[in-house]
């Protein structure tokens, strides 16, 4: 790759910036002589992520540039393509320019000053700041190498963004369009049982995880491969997210806090075709929330569908419980009648908490591990 080193002042990168929303356009850099020039600098590529600065961080972008402090690298890349749109596009310092521009364009004041606002002296010294750039040019692969390595440090990308990055496609474009924007379709549907952050990509991320079955980076490469070079559209997983959503409301209509967060997909590909009835569910489900020996909450969901115990992470018995019932027995495992250290056993709920079994010291028992587990895979 050829990376060659350049100053470009801030007049200069904040000609014929606009930012259009709704297409994800960004671009910048025209002739700052010239109100007509077109912009030469894609800020948005289809790789990169969206604006996801906080006030705090924004703000430190332009005090850096007034008190003429130097501001981290940029990296661009000149676009060799006789048919490309744009001669550059940004590959690392997105949010820095989409700050810069922003400023100079009255979207957010520094210290109650506008841009506009400012006496022409200080105008100048923020128009008048070199920006260090390195351009680089080479194979879309180094490109999208190089851009992993660079965004190690900084505000990193979350794994979604970077697999974006290596899948850019007409298909992600449309998956992005609805998983991927500030209240989009995807959070209007079914935002309130998502952990994450849409612009972030995490909406995103777990529709993809849901439909092919894991929360793994290779599986979710895979599909992500096969749709850029096969489908014009992301149909497929929209239909397939909505399909988890409404067999959710459908089968557990009473929204509950705990709902957020659950992989509720990879319950829908398990639970999806099983007869369940919705008022049992929702019985089972409120018991359960008021039961004080579950200490998951949110766990309910799936054990009412598996039966399994261990998606609740029952109420363990107090240290002080356990050393009281170990030394009532002194030592001795009332199952194999053998004698252990205290480290050597186990605290067993005499009567299950499946059959109504408190975590209470007259239901404590303390059992070799050897018997314990025994007693569990029963």
């Amino acid at each position: 790759m050829k990376i060659t080193e350049c100053r470009i002042k801030v007049r200069d990168l904040v000609a014929g910036y606009s930012r259009d929303e709704e297409s994800g356009e960004v671009v910048a850099y025209g002739d700052c002589k010239s109100e007509d020039s077109k912009a030469r600098l894609n800020i948005r590529p289809k790789y990169q992520r969206e604006f996801v600065y906080k006030d705090k961080q924004r703000n430190a972008v332009i005090e850096t540039i007034f008190k003429g402090f130097p501001l981290n690298t940029m990296y661009w890349v000149r676009n060799t393509e006789s048919n490309a749109e744009y001669e550059y596009e940004v590959l690392d310092g997105q949010q820095r320019t989409i700050s810069i521009c922003e400023y100079y364009k009255g979207d957010f004041s520094l210290k109650e000053q506008y841009f506009h606002t400012l006496p022409e002296d200080r105008k100048e010294t923020f128009l008048n700041y070199g920006l260090m750039i390195y351009v680089c040019e080479g194979e879309e692969s180094e490109k999208l190498e190089w851009f992993r390595v660079i965004n190690i440090a900084g505000e990193r990308l979350t794994e979604q963004e970077l697999r974006n990055a290596i899948y850019a496609s007409v298909w992600l474009s449309d998956a992005k369009r609805r998983f991927s924007k500030t209240n989009s379709l995807a959070e209007q549907k079914g935002g309130k049982y998502l952990n994450g952050s849409s612009i972030r990509q995490e909406f995103l991320e777990s529709a993809l995880a849901w439909i092919v079955g894991k929360r793994e980076d290779k599986a979710i490469c895979e599909y992500m491969a096969k749709s850029a070079k096969d489908c014009k559209n992301a149909d497929e997983l929209w239909g397939y997210f909505c399909a988890v959503i409404d067999w959710v409301e459908m089968k557990f209509p009473t929204y509950r806090k705990e709902m957020k967060g659950i992989e509720w997909g990879l319950l829908y590909n398990e639970y999806k075709d099983k007869p369940l009835d919705k008022e049992e569910l929702e019985k089972r489900v409120a018991d359960l929330m008021a039961d004080d020996e579950v200490q998951k909450k949110s766990g309910i969901y799936a054990y009412v569908l598996s039966g399994e115990e261990k998606h609740l992470n029952l109420r363990a018995f107090e240290k002080g419980i356990i050393r009281a019932v170990y030394e009532a027995q002194g030592g001795i495992c009332p199952h194999c009648k053998e004698t252990f250290a205290i480290e050597e056993m186990e605290a067993d709920h005499i009567k299950p908490w499946s059959k109504g079994g408190k975590s209470v010291k007259e239901n404590c028992q303390m059992l070799c591990r050897e018997c314990n587990r025994r007693k569990s895979d029963k």
